[in-house]
């Protein structure tokens, strides 16, 4: 019985892990921030439009700040 608790808590544990995991996003190129191609490679839904909208400073690229504004305001997958 023991056994069988033991196992199903790492499991449980497990999942749990799974469900608060987030997702890595590269910085490929190492210029600290993330271009449209590199965003994809995580978020194979991200379009244009959402991008573009993240890009605040409009440099083609997303620095940490805006994409941590991007996935705060739910626009992009934390």
């Amino acid at each position: 019985m023991k056994k069988f608790l033991l196992t199903l808590s790492a499991i449980s544990a497990f999942a749990v892990a799974q469900a608060h995991a987030e997702t890595v996003v590269a910085d490929a190129d190492g210029n600290g921030e993330y271009s449209m191609e590199e965003l994809k490679a995580a978020f194979p839904d991200l379009t244009e439009e959402v991008f573009t909208a993240a890009d605040t400073d409009a440099n083609g690229a997303l620095s940490a700040d805006e994409l941590k504004a991007a996935q705060d305001a739910g626009n992009i997958p934390a």
